[in-house]
């Protein structure tokens, strides 16, 4: 690999209620006092209950320090150069390396990610790689990550000789800057890491307020009036860019 770095590139959850409709075309008749004009005491409503939050989920600090690899998928996905890559998940977390790897191989198959525009096809293996794909909890992020000089501080991913660590509290919550689901963050947490693993060295900046940040933007230092974007191509199809940072 040409280069290491520790990055972040950049959730809200939201929970809507509604009540029920009422019931058209229905009638109730009146009680037998009400027809004799005397006064019915109902009981009041209790009030409407907001829904209560979704608890956050908890990451554990730290784990074993050994990994468990997935199986290889077969086939690769998309089109261009052959990229080979495993997926590795430490031990004990609630996490497993088949479905870590499953909404990989989802991710690098969309059709506004890399394999869907001829940048290369990638294929899940599990023994000779030319990447690593770890998630690690952040104690042990940080030891694999300060191995290459790189000070995650328990909150970072980097990129390494090997491959790309994901730091576990990043995969779980997203990231505070990025407007969407820790899922959609995953997403561009995979996009921009595989973009460096692909060949592309620098990062990218804002290129103008409203627009959509492109994929190889370090959106967790900021946004610039961009607006959050986990995609390497927009749904016509075009390539979103910037200007190099």
């Amino acid at each position: 690999m040409a280069g290491r770095h520790a990055t972040e590139p950049g959730a809200k959850a939201a929970a809507d209620s509604a009540g029920a409709p009422p019931l058209s075309g229905v009638t109730e008749s009146p009680p037998a006092d009400a027809k004799r004009g005397s006064r019915v005491s109902r009981e009041p409503s209790p009030p409407a209950r907001s829904p209560r939050p979704k608890p956050t989920p908890e990451v554990p600090v730290t784990g074993p320090g050994t990994f468990t690899t997935a199986q290889s998928s077969g086939s690769p996905v998309g089109s261009g150069p052959l990229r080979r890559y495993r997926v590795q998940v430490e031990d004990g977390i609630d996490i497993s390396a088949e479905d870590a790897a499953a909404e990989i191989q989802t991710i690098l198959a969309h059709e506004r990610s890399w394999a869907a525009h001829g940048r290369g096809s990638f294929q899940l293996v599990s023994s000779e790689a030319d990447f690593v794909i770890k998630i690690a909890t952040p104690a042990t992020a940080d030891r694999l990550c300060l191995a290459q000089g790189l000070d995650t501080r328990g909150e970072l991913n980097c990129e390494t000789s090997e491959g790309v660590v994901v730091n576990l509290r990043r995969w779980v919550l997203g990231s505070p800057r990025f407007d969407g689901t820790p899922a959609e963050y995953r997403h561009l947490i995979i996009n921009h890491e595989v973009g460096h693993e692909i060949g592309i060295r620098t990062h990218l900046g804002c290129p103008g307020p409203g627009r959509p940040a492109p994929v190889m933007m370090q959106q967790i230092k900021g946004l610039n009036g961009c607006l959050s974007n986990a995609w390497p191509y927009a749904e016509n199809g075009d390539y979103l860019t910037g200007p190099t940072v």
